[in-house]
């Protein structure tokens, strides 16, 4: 199953990502990024599923909770980048 990483800058930031997707009816999970994508030491990121992104980016923006990056997984269980 294809999911997306909303990865966040903290995970208070990453908390309140996933109540803000959560009051609108979209299924979110905290988690700890993987390594492969956090880059800077720890990280969280916000899990969704593949269908919810263009709603989700929509709430987030009306929210004021741009995200810092957002990453789809891959057939082979690696991540790649997608551009906003």
């Amino acid at each position: 199953m294809l999911y997306y990483l909303i990865v966040c800058r903290s995970l208070t930031y990453a908390q309140r990502t996933a109540s803000a997707l959560e009051r609108a009816g979209i299924t979110a999970r905290v988690i700890r990024s993987p390594k492969s994508i956090s880059g800077e030491g720890c990280s969280h990121s916000v899990k969704i599923s593949q269908r919810y992104l263009p709603d989700a980016l929509r709430i987030l923006q009306r929210a004021g909770l741009s995200p810092k990056r957002v990453y789809i997984t891959a057939g082979n269980g690696s991540y790649q980048e997608v551009a906003l």
